[in-house]
């Protein structure tokens, strides 16, 4: 669909914010709608709707909107309904309809439309639901085009699935009929611009700011490290915070399959997005081929946004060829589910023994840290589990920081060997570091450290 197309469906798209919405106002809306896009002209709004500022769209149309209002009978309709109209109607055509109240609501971090008949966001943890807000199938179609569209993805019977991102970075997933039998399914997962560092995960409670500073040091002296855990944990997010402690000398490049990471504060940067094929099945670009080309671009660390696949064996590699610090994300319950998850997706991309696999782990990876998110909403920063090769092989794991979930209670069991190392070879220095172990002293095992 044309971004003209979708400015004419835009008129059918006709659900409000809220459910309950008076009839006499969602006509007054319709009209206003219509009158407007017959005053400005189809391609005009066309464009403004495809412009690359939203913000800018919205002002150019808002006074056209105002005066549609303004030229008509508009008896009986108080200055908030007025308000609300125009706004509406903005959301309408510029924006994604109902839904861009709550992308503009901070405090929401995860919107869930399940068919039109029912529809729920996520706030501190919490789901509520969402009433009437859309009223037909084809006006959730009409967002999940709004997304794709400009990101040159589709979705049909053919390809049902699609994974995209908005602007904002935030992740997008539909899912339409028949494979979603109750109607199209779109899931919106946002992503705080307000978390960014370490230091604010410290302060939202995520972390102890002695465990946040072993986090900085380990990723200073370049520990390749895999952040684990389940949806939603906060994977990514750590992920981001992470990548400030990274040097700004140094050149990364990230790998994605729908960018999310945010390096803001990273002057060197080279992000790469994989793509889809076309229609015609062809033009595809995995996450391996952007791993195995990311390897001729001169890159100090590579940051894989998401470990799903044959890809992996290509990262490990990576990570054993003069590119420590690596990082990346995978899902997985436990640090051994972690070993296990990177065994099983190595041997997508290569037909080698589980115990040869286990070996490249080993040698590649240096420590996997864990993120939950407990039953109240909560995120945290669990365990530190470093990753060794065994003395018979295999894959040794060693937690050097546990957490007590019941308590939200951090320890230190033992002190990272790369602590000792970053002293012996004067990448650490040791005020800095008797500094660290005065708030967390080492091998203290009884010593108990609370957020």
């Amino acid at each position: 669909m044309s971004v003209l197309e979708r400015v004419r469906a835009s008129e059918r798209f006709d659900a409000g914010a809220q459910g309950a919405e008076d009839e006499r106002v969602r006509a007054l809306k319709r009209d206003v709608k219509r009158q407007m896009l017959e005053r400005v002209g189809f391609a005009e709004v066309a464009r403004m709707a495809n412009a690359p500022d939203a913000q800018r769209s919205r002002e150019e149309l808002r006074p056209a909107i105002e005066a549609v209002i303004n030229a008509g009978d508009r008896e009986g309709i108080g200055a908030d309904t007025r308000t609300r109209i125009v706004d509406e109607v903005l959301n309408d055509v510029v924006g994604l309809g109902p839904l861009q109240p709550l992308l503009e609501d901070d405090t929401v971090s995860e919107i869930m439309v399940n068919g039109c008949s029912s529809a729920f966001f996520e706030r501190a943890g919490v789901l509520h639901p969402l009433e009437g807000i859309f009223d037909n199938d084809e006006q959730i179609r009409i967002v999940v085009d709004r997304i794709i569209s400009p990101l040159g993805r589709r979705v049909d019977e053919r390809s049902p699935i699609v994974n995209a991102r908005l602007p904002s970075g935030y992740r997008v997933n539909a899912v339409i009929p028949p494979i979603a039998i109750d109607g199209t399914t779109l899931t919106i997962r946002k992503f705080s611009d307000r978390i960014s560092s370490l230091a604010q995960l410290v302060a939202m409670g995520s972390l102890p700011a002695w465990y946040a500073g072993m986090l900085s040091c380990a990723v200073a002296l370049r520990q390749d490290l895999a952040v684990a855990g389940g949806t939603g944990s906060g994977k990514t997010t750590l992920l981001n915070a992470l990548s400030c402690e990274i040097p700004l000398g140094e050149r990364i490049v990230t790998i994605e399959d729908s960018a999310e990471l945010k390096f803001s504060r990273h002057p060197h940067v080279v992000r790469l997005e994989a793509r889809e094929p076309s229609i015609e099945g062809e033009g595809a670009v995995t996450i391996r081929d952007l791993v195995t080309n990311a390897l001729r671009m001169r890159p100090d660390r590579i940051v894989v946004g998401e470990v799903r696949g044959a890809e992996c064996i290509d990262m490990l590699q990576a990570m054993n060829t003069g590119h420590d610090g690596s990082l990346t994300t995978l899902h997985a319950g436990s640090s051994r589910e972690a070993i296990v998850r990177l065994t099983l997706l190595a041997r997508y991309g290569i037909d080698l023994p589980g115990d040869l696999i286990e070996e490249q782990i080993a040698m590649a990876l240096d420590a996997i840290v864990m993120s939950v998110r407990t039953p109240d909403g909560h995120r945290y920063v669990s365990s530190y589990t470093g990753v060794a090769r065994g003395a018979a092989g295999g894959v040794e794991l060693t937690e050097y920081v546990s957490f007590d979930a019941a308590t939200r209670t951090w320890d230190l069991i033992e002190e990272p060997p790369f602590i000792a190392e970053g002293l012996r070879s004067g990448a650490l220095r040791e005020k800095e570091v008797e500094r660290w172990r005065s708030l967390c002293p080492a091998a203290s095992g009884s010593l108990r450290h609370c957020a």
